[in-house]
């Protein structure tokens, strides 16, 4: 976050060990007396780090005489308890989803203000777990203020310190008040007063964009129709109008009749000016073969940017072309290239020693060139899933787009887990185009934060017509969120199901099964690659 951003609001630091925390993060290395503002207090985060490992990450111990509030997320309770005398060990019974934690009246004001007020219910607060370690011994001067069946020190707090630790992850959707814990501790704890908002960010961002591009700059933009490019588009055409070329490539591995209904989309809703790009056999030359799904999001990723920096030089020089014939001022050159990335994207995408633990490589973001000619600009990069679409809707972009569900941007090619060819993305955009009138038709699309199918590399044997057959397995997956750093699989009514089943094996030719994934993210992700 720029530095002026400090002058306008109290801010919070996170201290990122490699988590997927709900925030802007610096890296745990960060040193208190190197920081350029003042934080009103610190969280630090969840890690998939072991606090006990030889090479672990450990905080400046400066942070904990720094004279503001801390407030510690999992590996963050951990990493003050072994720093303040307590102790962490693996445990046989690894917590991964939901949790119900009993809260505790410890009669210490300072202790019980993380809860106070919050309304945990009879049977205690749900909240969402991702630890295979825990705290097995409570530090001197720390009390505790919560409890599971399986972990004792759930929640501790210092006695006359202002310091906290949850072991649970308050900021997931899925535990249900901890918006309202964390609220605790911002506004009542380290007294943040507030201020930011979706409303302040829009003219704040055009600005930037504004005096990042100049009078004369321009941006090549990565459309695909998705709500991220949708909105980073329309928030980049308000900033600086007919200087934003807004491109879409078709690589082969789109969704069936995509590009066409992108197009119409785009031009008629938004009246956004969009070139489609047929690259479609480059695209799949270069992923014939490849097994690994890293190496083809790199490969699709790095293809993006040869066929961007290509058609930005077409561009400009047919407007030079045009500038001799017509004469008047010259345009100014293709720089940038606009991108909707998302925090997420870049949380999951980077490794710790950098600092997060990669999940996995995002192609706009660790699929990169690295010699790249054009420059990025990334309006989106601070902002969640849901506070985009809620800017959608500011910029009064139709519902029907800020509700779609995310499409991967290397697209199909993720979803088939083994070879890329075209015969297996036919199969795949067949069953995903059944997939998807069925959920509309079933009044479901909306309640459902992304749904779509993954063909497996596997053939099962089947009776189709009388007759044996031993054909392809699809995986149906839909999944519940708010924010996609977690995410809990939906409940369909059986009957939905099963005629999104019958539908597929009997008018998709070659696949005779087909399985649903009752996984919640973690311990799986949304996606299968």
């Amino acid at each position: 976050m720029p530095a002026e951003i400090h002058d306008l609001y109290d801010s919070i630091l996170i201290l990122d060990f490699g988590s997927q925390v709900y925030c802007e993060m610096l890296p745990c290395t960060q040193k208190m007396k190197d920081l350029k503002w003042k934080p009103k207090g610190i969280i630090l985060s969840g890690s998939p780090y072991s606090v006990y490992d030889e090479d672990a990450p450990r905080v400046d111990p400066e942070v904990f005489t720094y004279g503001v509030p801390v407030l510690g997320i999992c590996y963050g309770l951990q990493e003050i308890a072994i720093t303040f005398g307590g102790k962490v060990d693996a445990h046989t019974h690894r917590e991964y989803g939901f949790a119900k934690i009993q809260v505790k009246k410890t009669g210490n004001e300072l202790a019980d203000r993380l809860f106070e007020g919050i309304d945990v219910g009879p049977d205690g607060m749900q909240v969402w777990m991702s630890h295979g370690d825990q705290l097995t011994a409570c530090p001197p001067g720390f009390i505790t203020v919560a409890d599971t069946r399986t972990s004792p020190y759930t929640a501790i707090a210092h006695e006359s310190r202002p310091i906290f630790g949850v072991q649970f992850h308050p900021e997931v959707s899925h535990s249900i008040k901890g918006k309202e814990v964390i609220g605790k501790f911002v506004t009542e704890v380290c007294g943040i007063k507030g201020g930011w908002s979706m409303e302040s960010f829009i003219p704040r961002e055009i600005a930037r964009i504004r005096e990042i591009c100049g009078d004369k700059g321009q941006v090549i933009g990565a459309v695909s129709g998705g709500v991220d490019s949708t909105v980073a588009a329309k928030i980049m055409h308000e900033a600086i109008g007919d200087r934003f070329h807004a491109i879409m490539v078709d690589n082969g591995v789109l969704r069936m009749d995509e590009a066409t209904q992108v197009h119409k989309m785009l031009v008629e809703d938004l009246g956004v000016n969009l070139t489609v790009i047929d690259a479609s056999d480059l695209f799949l030359s270069r992923l014939e073969g490849v097994m690994d799904p890293e190496k083809k999001r790199k490969i699709i990723g790095n293809t993006f940017i040869e066929v961007f920096e290509e058609e930005a030089a077409k561009l400009e020089k047919q407007a030079e072309e045009e500038l001799t014939q017509k004469g008047g001022e010259a345009k100014g050159k293709i720089e940038w290239l606009l991108q909707g990335t998302l925090y997420p994207d870049v949380i999951e995408s980077i490794s710790f020693k950098g600092p997060s633990a990669t999940i996995k490589t995002h192609h706009n973001v660790g699929g990169l060139l690295e010699n790249m000619k054009l420059k990025l600009i990334e309006p989106l990069r601070e902002l969640f899933k849901d506070e985009v679409r809620a800017l959608g809707r500011l910029l009064d972009i139709p519902a029907h787009l800020v509700g779609r569900h995310p499409f991967p941007g290397p697209g199909l090619a993720i979803r088939i887990l083994g070879e890329v060819t075209r015969d297996q993305v036919k199969i795949l955009q067949h069953a995903d185009k059944i997939y998807i009138e069925e959920i509309r038709a079933a009044g479901l699309y909306d309640k459902i934060s992304q749904a779509f199918v993954a063909l497996l590399p596997i053939q099962a044997v089947g009776v189709q017509g009388d007759k044996r057959t031993y054909d392809q397995v699809v995986a149906l997956r839909a999944v519940q969120t708010e924010d996609f750093m977690t995410a809990d699989w939906f409940v369909y009514p059986p009957e939905v199901l099963r005629k999104i089943s019958s539908r597929i094996t009997n008018e998709v030719k070659d696949v005779n099964r087909v399985v649903y994934d009752v996984t919640s993210k973690p311990p799986g992700t949304v996606e299968w690659l």
